[in-house]
């Protein structure tokens, strides 16, 4: 029989960073002593000394020990001098397992630690930061994108959970038991954003081989042809690949896309937008315009467009390429 561990980070309200933490050892664990585990929010001192796993509470960092608080004097900070969170300390504790375990062996341990890397920088930093009263996002000393920023920060990891915990004037029977219950809630959405983050960062990473081998094989270095959709942005900025447009099947089968290429990752913008012409156009309007008899769509901000067969895609993209304002072989 599995040995269960004792768990415990402090009771009332919860912050993102001890949930995040908690979701984190929900994933590392293994899954016959997280069965057997007992979750215990609580400030009692002698809980406290007694349990397994401490996060978020106890005035102890020790990870040998398994203690993660970051309140204390003398608290951890990275290497950059920014300060931790638990969800930060736990996360360098068993941020690795967890992930192995979401990868459940699609990747070896190089992947398991450049996934483990962009979390932490991407995701867990982030939270760490907003735990600590400092803002991820720095002013801008403009009042527009001041505001744009703190509507983002809304929307973000750290305020989805915190809107969960209870308001101050709700009176439940058991308040106790009405917050780890809402805790319980929280943790069930951190934990399927991080599987979802990993997932994700785990695709970019397995797409990245494929989408060079493609772009090696196809006829023009600015056109690359895909067998299957994937994430091709990410992998072709990192390469520098001159591309400017991908083809590819849509994910329903049913027609080949004609994607544009960002001039930056995340940019909504693209490097060579496709022609005006074609913006907002179906069907046979888009086949008159383009010339291409099986065209389906063109998307008003033209950046992607359909034809209902790879050449009919293949010739959209060499038709953009050519109506191009400027040589488009090094556009910047």
């Amino acid at each position: 029989m599995t040995d269960g561990l004792r768990l415990v980070t402090h009771g009332g309200s919860f912050h993102c960073d001890e949930v995040l933490g908690y979701a984190i050892l929900c994933r590392a664990l293994p899954p016959g002593t997280l069965a057997a585990s007992t979750l215990v929010r609580t400030r009692d001192r002698g809980a406290i000394e007694a349990a397994d796993i401490v996060w978020d509470v106890g005035g102890v960092f020790d990870a040998a020990r398994r203690r993660f608080d970051h309140h204390q004097r003398g608290a951890p900070v990275r290497t950059d001098g920014s300060p931790y969170s638990s969800a930060g300390l736990l996360w360098a504790a068993f941020g690795r397992d967890a992930v192995r375990a979401a990868l459940a062996g699609r990747g070896g341990e190089d992947v398991v630690e450049r996934v483990w890397a962009e979390m932490d920088e991407q995701v867990v930093r982030l939270v760490d930061l907003a735990d600590n009263g400092q803002r991820p996002v720095p002013d801008f000393n403009d009042e527009a994108l001041d505001r744009a920023a703190r509507i983002a920060e809304g929307l973000a990891l750290p305020s989805l959970v915190e809107v969960l915990n209870l308001p101050w004037d709700t009176a439940p029977a058991d308040r106790a038991r009405a917050e780890d219950e809402r805790f319980a809630r929280a943790a069930e959405i951190a934990g399927a954003f991080l599987d979802g983050r990993i997932e994700r960062i785990r695709a970019r990473v397995a797409a990245y081989d494929t989408v060079l081998e493609a772009h090696a094989r196809s006829a023009d270095p600015r056109v690359l042809e895909l067998a299957r959709g994937m994430p091709w942005q990410g992998p072709a900025h990192d390469a520098d690949l001159p591309v400017l447009f991908a083809v590819y099947p849509d994910k329903g089968g049913d027609a080949w896309m004609v994607g544009c290429m960002p001039p930056e990752p995340g940019s909504f913008a693209q490097k060579l937008p496709l022609p005006a012409a074609w913006a907002g156009l179906r069907d046979a309007d888009l086949a008159r315009v383009s010339g291409v008899g099986d065209a389906v769509f063109c998307h008003l901000n033209r950046f992607i467009a359909a034809a209902r067969s790879r050449e009919g895609a293949l010739a959209l993209a060499r038709t953009a390429l050519g109506l191009a304002p400027v040589p488009a072989a090094g556009l910047p």
